[in-house]
């Protein structure tokens, strides 16, 4: 499979809340599973298989994404902040190298799909971009913290 295409399997997990994914095709077979599986915390898995030939084994979570982000340690929000998130378990970095400046600083202004940091993965660099225009109220994590799923990052004021 191309690297093009994990990705988007890793959306596609993220996106559902998935533990568990594993496709097999004609190209091959790749197995992703969330390093913050928890024992007992997957429902059995559920064998999909397309006409296409593409076989899927998708392992649903017994908790809700409400449930889950009750276990991060969130701030109050005011009725116009947002949580930014993190997607996936990894390594937090302010800046795109170390060499660089940050990508925002507390009170900067960002605009929709602007980078607000990077969040490493299996050696993965993935831009986490501001899902509305706002600004920056709070950094919530340290560079170079580890970060689980759903973690909070930051606090973001929409417009």
């Amino acid at each position: 499979m191309e690297v093009k295409e994990i990705k988007s399997l890793i959306a596609l997990m993220n996106e559902f809340g998935l533990v568990e994914l594993e496709i097999e095709d004609k190209k091959g077979k790749v197995r992703l599973v969330r390093s913050d599986a928890r024992a007992g915390a997957a429902a059995p898995a559920v064998d999909r298989s397309a006409a296409s030939g593409v076989k899927a084994q998708v392992i649903m979570p017994a908790k809700t994404a409400e449930a889950v982000k009750g276990t991060a340690q969130a701030p109050e929000l005011a009725p116009n902040q947002r949580l930014v998130q993190s997607p996936m378990v990894g390594t937090f970095y302010r800046k795109p190298s170390p060499e660089a400046p940050p990508f925002v600083e507390e009170g900067d202004t960002v605009r929709k799909g602007q980078p607000l940091c990077i969040i490493e993965a299996m050696k993965m660099m993935n831009e986490i971009e501001a899902d509305a225009a706002g600004r920056v109220v709070r950094i919530l994590c340290e560079n170079g913290q580890p970060v689980e799923y759903e973690q909070p990052l930051m606090v973001l004021e929409v417009e």
